[in-house]
């Protein structure tokens, strides 16, 4: 078949021909003009999704002369974990791309360990009135309200690395994190025995109902309901995120339970529990989370047995690419784009890329 029957086949032909509608409806729905209803624009959608089609966006956008200003939101860097480094990275090459097709980004960053600071800059935003903004949810309730203002002020808003549910956002970006816990139980079966006792750990200011990392610890232990595996599991939460208290919380808990097999530590900080177990010489089998520099080294020595991994750059990227596809052509955008869940060992990290 020829390249030219090829094209035709996925193009707006196709689709017509697919949705039993006229070639200008379908062109209506691509250019996000009025005139078609909502079952039939559904219908369209779904088949430009099935097929991937992509207008020509390149003439589009030079065609246009429109300037799209975008803002992104997330934590900063820090001395305690350097995970938002990589969504940055993410962000930051999203940026070198569309700056030519007159996209201007302003980046954001807030102390994930102060609320006050989410939302100081979540009115920041507001008041510059983007045509569009990606944050990182990761206070629950001020992430909420920062949502609803972006929806009252018909900004579209796509998020990164944990998801609000029913908040109306464009897109999720970022790991299931329910199926992302339940791996780490299947992991860790297949290494213990059943009389073996495991303790979750989670380290976070911000830990309730609503949190991502009860998220984790709720498929972890769904795997082990799911199977009949009797395994007693135990769970603390760290509070407080310097060293010194998560030193006192897992000394508490190997002081009242010392006959504990293994550590699940539902974040990026799985680098300081493996630090504590070094200084204290204990060897507990590890699993946690995110391919940090920090995290690499204590996998490299053994002091951490396994990383799970979801690649963050390209939550970042893609996230910034789905708000200016929304935006410049009305692309259909997935509501929800899981990562990859990748399991990273001391035999294989030298081949991942985040």
């Amino acid at each position: 078949m020829s390249k030219k029957v090829n094209a035709e086949l996925t193009g707006v032909k196709e689709i017509a021909r697919r949705a039993n509608v006229s070639i200008a409806t379908v062109d209506r729905v691509i250019h996000n003009r009025i005139g078609v209803s909502e079952k039939t624009k559904e219908k369209i959608n779904k088949i430009i999704l099935e097929l991937n089609y992509q207008p020509n966006l390149l003439a589009q956008r030079l065609a246009s002369r429109k300037i799209f200003k975008l803002a992104t939101l997330i934590p900063k860097g820090s001395d305690e974990t350097s995970f938002w480094e990589a969504p940055l990275k993410g962000i930051e090459q999203a940026n070198l791309e569309l700056n030519q097709f007159g996209v201007n980004i302003d980046i954001y960053f807030f102390d994930q360990n102060l609320k006050e600071s989410f939302v100081k800059q979540s009115k920041i935003i507001l008041k510059s009135n983007p045509d569009g903004v990606l944050f990182a949810p990761s206070f629950t309730n001020e992430s909420i309200a920062f949502s609803e203002k972006c929806k009252s002020q018909n900004i579209p808003y796509v998020l990164i690395d944990s998801d609000l549910p029913n908040t109306g956002s464009l897109s999720y970006m970022g790991p299931n994190l329910f199926h992302s816990g339940y791996l780490g139980a299947n992991l860790i079966s297949y290494l213990t025995k059943q009389t073996d006792k495991i303790l979750v750990v989670n380290i976070s200011k911000e830990i309730d109902t609503h949190h991502h990392l009860l998220k984790k610890s709720e498929g972890f232990r769904a795997y082990f309901k799911d199977n009949k595996l009797r395994n007693p599991i135990l769970q603390i939460d760290v509070r407080n995120t310097d060293y010194q208290s998560i030193q006192r919380s897992l000394s508490k808990a190997l002081k009242e339970d010392d006959d504990i097999k293994v550590f699940f530590i539902t974040n990026s900080r799985v680098s300081d529990v493996a630090r504590f177990l070094e200084q204290s010489k204990k060897k507990i089998l590890l699993i946690g989370f995110d391919f940090l520099q920090k995290n690499i080294e204590y996998l490299k020595s053994g002091g951490i047995d396994f990383l799970i991994c979801q690649k963050p750059q390209e939550q970042g990227y893609r996230g910034v690419m789905a708000l200016y596809q929304h935006l410049a052509f009305a692309i259909p955008v997935e509501k929800k784009y899981f990562m990859p869940i990748d399991i990273i060992t001391k035999e294989n990290y030298t081949y991942y890329r985040n």
